[in-house]
C-alpha cells in the first residue's frame, strides 16, 4: 500500500507551514541526518540504515543519510524541536511522543484497538492509520512517511499475578504517554516513572512491582530474570512514525520527495514483516525460562474499553474508526 500524494506533498505549496517553497528546486547533493532513540541493531535502526543505503544506491551517491542512534541527538522531545526548526532532517519518533502533542495520533495507542502483533502490522498499513499523518504538518511541522512497529506489549511482574485484575495497586513502570497512563490508571495500577536504563534494577530491588514493554525490548533486557509472571494482555502497542522536517521537505525537488517516501516505506515494510516473523521465536524463548506466562481473558477488555473511550473519544474521535478497523483485522 502506498501513501497518497495528499499525504506526501501536503507541504509542497507551503500551505501547511508558515514557510513558502523556493521558486526553483534543483536536484542537488544532500546528506540527510536521521535521529532514533533505539540502539544499534534494533529493527528501527536497521530500517534507517536501509533507507540510507538505498538512497545512496539509487542516486549514485547524490543523496546520503547518516543515522544517529541511541538518542545521540537527544530524547524524542529534543529531536522533535530539531525537526521543527529544520536543524534535523529526519527522525523515527514513537507514537507516544507524537500522541502527547496530537490526540489523534495517541488514538492508535488506545487499548484493545488490535490484539496481536499480526494485527498491529495490518493496522499501520491501513488507510485510516495512514490518514493520521494528515494532522502532523499543522500540529508538529513534520511530514509522516510511514509507520514502524514493535511487538505487542506485555506486563512483566515481579509479583505472582494471574489476571488483569491483579494489576490493581501495583507500581508499574510504563511509557508516560497519556494514552498508556489513562489505560493503566483505569486498571488501578500506579504508573511510576523510572528511566529505562534503571528499570531492571528497580524491579530487582522492589522500587517498582513491574513494567510494561514490548516483547522484543524485554527479551533484549531480560526482564524475565526479575519477573515471576509475564502477563500477555494483548492490549496495547507502540508504533513509531518516520518523520521528515517540514522545513526540509519544502526545499526538496518533487522527484526527491517521491524517492525518499518510496524508499522509507519499503524499509519500514520490511521492518514490520521482521517483527511479525520474530515474535514466535521470542515467545518460545520466554517459555523456556522459569517465569509464568499468563494470557489475559478477552472478557477483561470490554469494561476497560467503555471507561477508556469516555475519556478519549471526545479528544480523538478517530478512535471510533480505528476500533472498527481493528475489529476486522
Amino acid at each position: 500500500m502506498t501513501i497518497s500524494r495528499r499525504h506526501l506533498f501536503a507541504l509542497a505549496a507551503g500551505a501547511a507551514l508558515p514557510l513558502a517553497a523556493p521558486t526553483v528546486l534543483r536536484a542537488q547533493s544532500r546528506e540527510f541526518r536521521l535521529g532514533v532513540i533505539t540502539p544499534p541493531n534494533h529493527p528501527w535502526n536497521n530500517a534507517a540504515l536501509k533507507v540510507g543505503e538505498t538512497l545512496k544506491a539509487e542516486t549514485s551517491g547524490r543523496l546520503s543519510l547518516t543515522v544517529f542512534h541511541a538518542g545521540q541527538l537527544g530524547n524524542e522531545g529534543a529531536m522533535m524541536q530539531q525537526l521543527q526548526s529544520g536543524a534535523l532532517d529526519m527522525a523515527f519518533i514513537q507514537a507516544a511522543e507524537l500522541g502527547s502533542r496530537v490526540p489523534a495520533i495517541a488514538a492508535i495507542n488506545a487499548p484493545y484497538v488490535v490484539r496481536s502483533t499480526e494485527a498491529v502490522a495490518k493496522l499501520v498499513r491501513h488507510p485510516v492509520a495512514l490518514s493520521l499523518f494528515d494532522y502532523l504538518p499543522k500540529e508538529t511541522g513534520t511530514i509522516g512517511l510511514g509507520w514502524g512497529i514493535t511487538s505487542i506489549r506485555a506486563v512483566f511482574s515481579a509479583k505472582d499475578i494471574s489476571s488483569v485484575a491483579d494489576l490493581k495497586g501495583m507500581k508499574l513502570r510504563i511509557n508516560p504517554t497519556p494514552a498508556f497512563r489513562d489505560f493503566y490508571q483505569i486498571l488501578g495500577a500506579a504508573p511510576t516513572p523510572i528511566p529505562t536504563p534503571q528499570v531492571f534494577d528497580a524491579m530487582a530491588n522492589g522500587q517498582v512491582d513491574g513494567l510494561e514493554a514490548d516483547l522484543d525490548f524485554s527479551w533484549n533486557q531480560r526482564f524475565d530474570r526479575v519477573s515471576k509472571t509475564i502477563l500477555r494482555m494483548n492490549a496495547v502497542h507502540m508504533p513509531m512514525v518516520a518523520l521528515v522536517s517540514g522545513r526540509v521537505w519544502t526545499t526538496l525537488p518533487a522527484a526527491d520527495r517521491e524517492l525518499i517516501s518510496k524508499v522509507t516505506r519499503a524499509a519500514l515494510d520490511a521492518e514490520i514483516d521482521e517483527i511479525v516473523a520474530n515474535q514466535p521465536g521470542l515467545l518460545e524463548n520466554f517459555s523456556k525460562q522459569p517465569v509464568k506466562i499468563v494470557v489475559s481473558d478477552v472478557k477483561d477488555a470490554d469494561p476497560v474499553i467503555a471507561e477508556y473511550d469516555k475519556i478519549w473519544l471526545p479528544k480523538a474521535p478517530v478512535l471510533a474508526e480505528l476500533r472498527k478497523v481493528g475489529a476486522t483485522l
